[in-house]
């Protein structure tokens, strides 16, 4: 939900492939704001990192979905090298570097980046120095920049789980949550803390009506001291920072992003599908269901009818469900990191 990072290279042997092409994803975003590039090095990256095994050539990675002959190459000169020459003159370039290191703090996007840049900005403590010119969002993000950077382990999220779900059953029982991401994929560590919430009283129908309940849970956090910073609240979405430590009267880090979505009851399970992921699994699960009669999203699973416009939500109450309306095997959410 936050800032998306390089996929993880726990289990994979392709790590190094992943992480060039991470960065040239990077430099397309962040230098010629080119998203059609951006995406293509991200779709190769995460195909890589998915294959299972290290890949021996280009040709050999050709066969993935989304490698075609210019990143097959780039595989090639790298096997061949250790290097790439285009990423060689990327990082002798200042500018690119300054760029790129300003759009890793949370709330800094490509275009405030360089804007920065071009008012004469080359370092963080430069940033420091001028933060009166940053929004709210991107001085959370630069007051706790060294720890959004590291990757959160798995037994930290474990502790922050119980927390939130002791307090969200400590104000209404009926309330269900769940941490999505890469943790929920089983993974060793994650970038962030994906929340997803939902209340059997907040329908799609009935949602106008209780847009407290995010509010709620969120009041109950920061008496916990559990959430030390909100980025946003609506009435649907909390960004914010959350420290396991501050709970205990203890003012030392790692403070981390934490992101809180409630989503309709009806909504739930397509929604907890969709933020557990991976990107390319997604991807493959919406184009089955298409083959099937289906359209699938975030918010639904509809038929869609011989006029091709989609009909009402069928009623989904788990992702079982998901999987066998559209006789999909079912997959365990740590079978899912492809």
């Amino acid at each position: 939900m936050s800032k998306r990072k390089a996929p993880s290279s726990e289990n994979n042997p392709n790590h190094d492939f992943c992480d060039f092409l991470t960065e040239l994803a990077n430099y397309e975003r962040n230098v010629n704001r080119n998203v059609y590039k951006y995406n293509a090095y991200r779709k190769a990256a995460s195909a890589l990192a998915s294959y299972g095994k290290r890949i021996q050539s280009g040709d050999e990675a050709r066969k993935l979905p989304g490698i075609g002959d210019k990143i097959s190459k780039k595989i090639d000169e790298f096997l061949q090298t250790g290097k790439l020459q285009k990423l060689e003159k990327i990082h002798a370039d200042d500018n690119t570097t300054i760029i790129n290191l300003f759009t890793r703090v949370s709330g800094i996007g490509p275009a405030k980046a360089k804007e920065l840049f071009d008012s004469g900005l080359k370092t963080l403590e430069d940033l420091e120095e001028k933060k009166d010119i940053l929004n709210h969002h991107q001085k959370i993000g630069l007051k706790y920049f060294e720890d959004f950077e590291k990757k959160i382990p798995r037994d930290e999220i474990e502790k922050v789980e119980k927390v939130l779900k002791d307090e969200v059953n400590k104000l209404d029982p009926e309330y269900m949550l769940t941490i999505c991401g890469s943790y929920r994929r089983g993974k060793s560590e994650s970038g962030d803390i994906d929340v997803l919430l939902t209340h059997p009283s907040f329908t799609s129908e009935s949602k106008k009506s209780k847009v407290h309940r995010l509010k709620d849970v969120v009041s109950r956090l920061q008496e916990r001291k559990l959430i030390t910073d909100t980025i946003s609240l609506g009435d649907t979405k909390f960004m914010g920072v959350c420290n396991l430590n501050t709970m205990k009267g203890e003012e030392k880090g790692p403070w981390r992003r934490l992101d809180i979505r409630l989503t309709p009851h009806d909504q739930y399970f397509c929604s907890i599908l969709y933020f557990t992921g991976s990107d390319l699994f997604n991807k493959d699960m919406r184009a089955h269901a298409l083959e099937k009669g289906f359209t699938l999203n975030e918010y639904s699973l509809r038929p869609v009818g011989s006029t091709g416009i989609p009909g009402e939500p069928v009623p989904v109450s788990s992702e079982e469900d998901i999987f066998e309306y559209i006789n999909y095997p079912y997959k365990k959410p740590e079978e899912r990191s492809k």
